[in-house]
């Protein structure tokens, strides 16, 4: 389960959120949302261990994540950059990262096409679109073991074929009670019945879940 406590953050003066609070338990995901600016990135930062918030903590399994090596080994966080080596090809990158999370029942030219990269296999990624690196990044969600997924914006950039993809990969990671932490524009792409919503921004910043 992850816990946050109290959360507060201000940015230059400005206040981007104040005393957010709210629970995921496994088999849940929580959509964040807010108008630009409001502190989505922020947000998802601090619950990913990246930043320290002004106030409040944390935790996992009831540890704090700054103390907790389980949750640096139950996490994957994708931001907005995609982290690809651009050295390699979408082929090569998805071999390595299928090397560290070990063996995987779909091969990489599978998880490669659900991400609407099928023909770019052998196509050096420095050579792709920044929306073709992006779905490069988004294609370790299908090699992942992790319990906790947070992701900022994942949908950017992706054809329908691509999000329809994404949104059944979601659907499993859930169902199999892993947790999901999402900013998007899209939220029909999670699954309704088991996602919290968030509005940063908002009078009301406490989350029943």
């Amino acid at each position: 389960m992850l816990e946050a406590r109290s959360l507060s953050l201000a940015r230059q003066s400005r206040q981007l959120f104040s005393h957010i609070s709210f629970m995921l338990r496994p088999g849940q995901a929580l959509l964040l949302e807010g108008r630009n600016g409001a502190g989505k990135t922020s947000m998802l930062r601090i619950l990913a261990g990246l930043a320290r918030p002004d106030e409040g903590d944390v935790y996992w399994q009831g540890e704090k994540i700054s103390n907790s090596a389980l949750f640096r080994d139950d996490l994957l966080y994708l931001g907005h950059q995609p982290a690809v080596n651009l050295e390699l090809t979408p082929f090569e990158n998805l071999r390595y990262l299928s090397a560290l999370h070990g063996d995987n029942p779909q091969s990489i030219a599978e998880i490669l096409a659900a991400v609407g990269l099928a023909g770019y296999e052998d196509v050096p990624s420095g050579n792709l679109s920044a929306g073709q690196q992006r779905r490069v990044a988004l294609s370790r969600l299908w090699l992942s073991n992790s319990k906790l997924w947070i992701l900022d914006e994942p949908l950017t950039a992706l054809d329908v074929r691509a999000v329809a993809g994404l949104e059944k990969r979601f659907a499993d990671h859930v169902a199999n009670g892993g947790m999901l932490i999402v900013t998007t524009h899209q939220a029909a792409i999670l699954p309704q019945q088991a996602t919290i919503q968030l509005r940063l921004g908002e009078i009301q910043q406490e989350v029943e879940s």
